[in-house]
C-alpha cells in the first residue's frame, strides 16, 4: 500500500508527461505541502529556487509557492515562461510594502540604500539597491556601499539583522502574520516534551521566540545545521511545510512542528492545479518591462551573495 490514489498516480504520471512535452521544470518552495514537493524536481529556500529559476535549462518554470517568487522567477529569467499554478497565492508580508511608500521611506532617511526582502512585490524591489532572502540578510546588509540600511518589510528579520550588523538599520514596520503570530506557548510545550531536542527558529518569528531557541535561522541554514549536527531530534519553529522537507532530507532524524505556524497561501497549491497549468501554459507571470528592468539589479544582488 502506497497511500495514494489511483487518481493521484494518474496526475502524476500525467505531469511527468506533460513536463517532457513541454520541457518544463517544477520547482517548489519548502513551505509547500508534502504532495507537491514530491512532484517537484527541486525544493528549496527563495534564494535557491531563485538560482535555480535562472540557470535552469528548461525554458517553462512551474513555480509552486506564492506570487512574489514567481515574479523573481520573471525578472531573473524573462525569456522563460513561468508558470504559478494558484494565481491567487499571494503574501501579506509582501503587501506590507508598496514602491510610493517606500519612496516616501526613503526621502526620510536620505543616507541609507535599501535591502528589500524577497517577501516583496516587483514594484518596491525596483525602487531598491539589493534584495535578501531570510538566508543571506546579514551579508546583504553588509555589502551595501552604506553606512545606513532601509530594511524591509519584516520588521523581525530586521530586527535580527541589525544584532549581526555594525550599520543603522531603518526598520520597516512590516511582518509575516504566521510567523509573527506564532503559539509560543506551544514552542515552549514541545520544548518541554523533547528536552534533548534542539529548537531551531526562524527569524520572522518574534525575539521572544529567539529566546528560546537553540539557532535563529534561515529554511537553508536549518538544513545545513541539521547537516552538521549530531542530535536526533529537532523542533522546527517555522512553517509546518518544513519539517517535512527535513524529514525527506534526513529520516534517520526526527522532527516536530513547533510554534503552529502555517502559512493558508503557500498550502493552495495542489497537483491538479500544476496539471491544470502544464496543460493550458496558464497562468504566466509577467512584469512590465520597466520593472522587470529596474528590479533586475537588486534581486542579481542577492543571488550574488551566500548565506
Amino acid at each position: 500500500m502506497t497511500g495514494k490514489s489511483y487518481a493521484t498516480d494518474q496526475i502524476t504520471a500525467r505531469i511527468r508527461e506533460l513536463k517532457a512535452t513541454r520541457r518544463a521544470v517544477i520547482l517548489a518552495h519548502s513551505y509547500q505541502p508534502p504532495a507537491i514537493q514530491d512532484l517537484a524536481d527541486f525544493v528549496g529556500d527563495s534564494l535557491e529556487l531563485s538560482r535555480q529559476a535562472a540557470s535552469a535549462p528548461e525554458p517553462v518554470i512551474v513555480f509552486c509557492g506564492v506570487r512574489f517568487m514567481a515574479e523573481t522567477a520573471h525578472i531573473l529569467a524573462p525569456d522563460k515562461t513561468v508558470l504559478l499554478p494558484e494565481p491567487s497565492a499571494g503574501c501579506p508580508l509582501a503587501d506590507c510594502v508598496d514602491a510610493a511608500s517606500l519612496r516616501a521611506f526613503q526621502e526620510m532617511h536620505p543616507g541609507a540604500l535599501t535591502v528589500l526582502y524577497v517577501n516583496s512585490p516587483a514594484e518596491a524591489k525596483a525602487e531598491s539597491y539589493a534584495c535578501c532572502t531570510s538566508a543571506n540578510a546579514a551579508a546583504v546588509v553588509e555589502s551595501v556601499p552604506s553606512d545606513e540600511v532601509i530594511f524591509a518589510p519584516d520588521r523581525n528579520l530586521g530586527t535580527w539583522v541589525s544584532r549581526l550588523s555594525s550599520k543603522l538599520l531603518h526598520i520597516w514596520n512590516g511582518a509575516c502574520r504566521p510567523h509573527a503570530g506564532m503559539d509560543l506557548a506551544h514552542l515552549r510545550a514541545c520544548a518541554g516534551e523533547w528536552p534533548d531536542a534542539e529548537v531551531l527558529v526562524h527569524p520572522e518569528t518574534p525575539p521572544a521566540a529567539w529566546e528560546l531557541a537553540f539557532k535563529v535561522l534561515g529554511t537553508g541554514g536549518m538544513i545545513r545545521h541539521v547537516a552538521s549536527s549530531s542530535c536526533s531530534r529537532f523542533i522546527i519553529g517555522t512553517e509546518e511545510g518544513m519539517s517535512y522537507r527535513l524529514s525527506t532530507l534526513f529520516p534517520d532524524r526526527v522532527f516536530r512542528p513547533g510554534g503552529g505556524i502555517r502559512c493558508p497561501n503557500m498550502k493552495i497549491t495542489t497537483p491538479e492545479k500544476v496539471l491544470a497549468a502544464l496543460e493550458t501554459m496558464m497562468p504566466a507571470v509577467s512584469l512590465p518591462p520597466v520593472t522587470r528592468e529596474k528590479a533586475l539589479a537588486a534581486v542579481t544582488r542577492m543571488t550574488e551573495i551566500s548565506g
